[in-house]
């Protein structure tokens, strides 16, 4: 047994947190997202509505067509090849939309309280809990569908409470994992979502073509289930409790993360100072960088499947796949921009705080740009798709601004401040398919589509620059918490001879 361990610690222990991080984000979006394709099959569109095809179709006879945005209708019946038997269903569109955010609804709520509940439960116990629920309830949804879609929108909305804690507790386990070096590594790590999306919207139609939507429920549940055994199992809260680390990384981690983060082999609990949160002008700052770079995330999960589907007229494998690009571009981006955070931390040319400033540049403004001329490319389905993936791909670079902000401000409430971010950006993942069907409602031309692109580019480029002008990376005083007296007693003195790592308690005055 002591050579089993001793072969296993050859994996450093944070590598293996790392890896299952990614997958918890990984299989979280495979349950998030599979709905705004499955949709699709599960209400064929059988309605007489204007479409971008039908405009572009008729621009070969008449070059004015591109702008007489309402003068094509045409019938647009698309209705996947599915088996047989499978059961579809005649919702309105209004109803459609209240499916695809009733998951947010739920989700906003319990992100404001998720990284309260890890900093205080413990972040691998919340994981595996909410990952759970979420595995069963998505198992049920089929069942919850032919029943009334009422069923299935109340269905979402309690997978979106479970599915609240996850990245809040996520980031919680960042802070007393990751040393400031690695930090932009880890952070890509929570980013495994889009790796999700892309599996999920690329194997959803073939899987929907061959055993029906259903399976498209099946196959995410399943796979969750199975990851939640692997993660009770590799998975610790924090370097001091997990049995297998090895004692150099130990010293290592809590060497490198010093008296900002504060560590007990114990279950001590620390209540976040609320009053000083709500009342901090740089938290406030975070949080609307958060929710610029949520719209636009959301426009893409919630709104993109439709708009390849119904205004550019691609079949449902192809728009599973060309949707999924703009997630796979934003993994790929992130990587990239986080190994290059970390390499300016390391070489320690510029502050924290201009290099959470400058890559607004890139998470923000540049994808807002990008969005505005989506809503003028015309007749070019394939550039609409280019424009779609690189405004998603730059927003990769939101590792170095919202998706680590928190981390800088207050690593030890970091599950906090993010839950608290995440709840209120998360209530744009219900707003933006209303928004979209409020728009595209009568149709899926030009002038339908254009505002919307428009909307998320504001928010966008809005919210980088109150950033720019209010936010900060400054570590904030409120962060620091004075040790419990039990735990003060316990801590090894200076003269000790004990060999064990000894962890330094933050104290600020």
């Amino acid at each position: 047994m002591k050579l089993h361990i001793k072969a296993f610690d050859v994996i450093p222990a944070r590598l293996v947190v790392g890896i299952m991080m990614f997958f918890a984000c990984w299989v979280n979006y495979m349950m998030r997202v599979n709905m705004s394709v499955n949709i699709i099959a599960m209400v064929p569109d059988g309605s007489n509505t204007t479409s971008v095809k039908s405009q572009c179709a008729a621009i070969a006879t008449n070059d004015s067509a591109l702008y007489n945005d309402t003068a094509f209708v045409v019938t647009t019946r698309q209705r996947p090849r599915q088996p047989d038997d499978v059961v579809t269903f005649e919702w309105t569109a209004q109803q459609q939309a209240y499916v695809l955010s009733g998951y947010f609804w739920g989700y906003a709520i319990t992100c404001l309280v998720g990284g309260t509940a890890a900093e205080l439960w413990g972040p691998r116990k919340v994981v595996f809990i909410t990952m759970l629920i979420s595995a069963i309830l998505t198992i049920l949804s089929p069942q919850a569908a032919r029943l009334h879609y009422l069923v299935l929108v109340a269905v979402r909305f309690i997978t979106g409470l479970a599915a609240g804690f996850l990245f809040p507790a996520l980031h919680a386990l960042v802070a007393h994992w990751a040393p400031p070096q690695e930090k932009g590594k880890f952070v890509s790590a929570l980013l495994g979502g889009a790796i999700g999306t892309v599996v999920t919207w690329s194997l959803t139609g073939p899987l929907i073509e061959n055993f029906g939507w259903d399976y498209a429920f099946y196959i995410p549940g399943i796979l969750a289930a199975v990851w939640c055994l692997l993660w009770i199992v590799l998975v610790y809260d924090s370097p001091l409790k997990h049995p297998r680390i090895s004692e150099s990384e130990k010293k290592y981690i809590l060497e490198a993360l010093g008296d900002k983060v504060y560590q007990s082999a114990n279950d001590t609990k620390i209540v976040p100072p609320f009053k000083k949160i709500f009342t901090s002008l740089p938290f406030l700052a975070m949080v609307v960088l958060h929710y610029g770079s949520n719209w636009g995330l959301y426009f893409v999960m919630t709104a993109a499947p439709k708009f390849v589907s119904s205004a550019l007229g691609f079949n449902l494998t192809s728009t599973g796949t060309l949707s999924s690009l703009p997630y796979l571009a934003r993994m790929i981006f992130s990587l990239i921009f986080g190994a290059i955070g970390d390499r300016i931390m390391k070489q320690n040319v510029v502050s924290t705080t201009f290099m959470r400033k400058f890559f607004c540049l890139f998470s923000h403004v540049v994808p807002g740009l990008l969005l505005i001329a989506l809503g003028y490319t015309g007749c070019a389905p394939i550039l609409s798709i280019v424009l779609i993936t690189f405004s998603m791909g730059s927003n990769g670079a939101a590792t170095l601004t919202n998706l680590v902000n928190h981390q800088d401000l207050a690593p030890n409430f970091a599950g906090t401040l993010y839950g608290i971010a995440n709840g209120i950006g998360n209530t744009a993942g219900f707003v933006t398919p209303l928004v979209t069907a409020h728009f595209t409602k009568d149709g899926n031309g030009f002038a339908e589509w254009r505002p919307v692109f428009i909307t998320g580019a504001s928010l966008y480029i809005a919210a980088a620059v109150y950033f720019i002008l209010f936010g900060t990376g400054e570590t904030q005083s409120w962060n620091y918490v004075a040790p419990a007296e039990e735990e003060r007693d316990k801590r090894p003195s200076a003269n000790s001879t004990d060999t064990t790592v000894t962890v330094t308690i933050p104290v600020k005055t």
